[in-house]
């Protein structure tokens, strides 16, 4: 009786220690696939390296004068600096943050944020960018400043524009993100230049 027992006994801790083991693998392997899944489909690695280039090879943020949402003169440049880069990648879609400096009210400031960002996504879409590209406008109001003070501060009210990912039924996704993430300028784009080949040869980059 008693070896009965404990055979029953260890019967049962062997099975909750397999079963709490197997539990583990799941969900280790289960976060990596999903993981791995992400990286191979372009939602992080490729999306990631994207931004990357974009915000090192235009500006990404504007700034507003005090409470408002107006654009000046340098913020449109801005922005049209951005709208030529977008409109290279037309299978790539966008976010844009607005921010506030930390005069005023939380709710006010939120409100100001998503004028902000309204507006600067309105003026890309001036520009010839589908508003589908652009996702749903996000206001962060105060709460991620450039400077951390209580006073007015001109770099804190900005609006940044950000890579968020790809448009999903583009014709121009095969599945190959590397070439798309890497794909050289159009040539109406290309800085004026030269580039040397493999083979040492130069060739003149840009128009006339």
């Amino acid at each position: 009786m008693l070896k009965r027992s404990l055979l029953l006994c260890l019967t049962m801790a062997a099975g909750a220690c397999t079963n709490e083991a197997g539990l583990e693998r799941q969900s280790v392997f289960g976060e990596a696939t999903r993981h791995n899944a992400a990286v191979t489909s372009g939602d992080l690695n490729f999306v990631v390296q994207l931004g990357q280039r974009f915000a090192n090879e235009v500006p990404t943020t504007i700034n507003f004068d005090f409470n408002s949402a107006r654009l000046d003169s340098q913020a449109k440049a801005v922005l049209d600096r951005q709208a030529d880069w977008i409109k290279q990648f037309p299978e790539v879609r966008f976010k844009v943050f607005g921010h506030t400096d930390a005069v005023g009210s939380d709710a006010y400031n939120r409100r100001l944020g998503k004028r902000r960002a309204t507006t600067s996504v309105n003026y890309l879409i001036s520009k010839g960018i589908s508003r589908k590209r652009l996702e749903a406008v996000v206001s962060l109001g105060e709460t991620k400043p450039v400077i951390a003070s209580p006073n007015r501060e001109r770099e804190n009210r900005r609006t940044v524009t950000e890579v968020s990912g790809f448009v999903r039924d583009n014709p121009l996704l095969d599945g190959k993100y590397a070439a798309i993430v890497y794909r050289d300028y159009v040539q109406s784009a290309v800085v004026e230049g030269t580039l040397t080949l493999d083979d040492g040869l130069e060739t003149k980059l840009g128009g006339e």
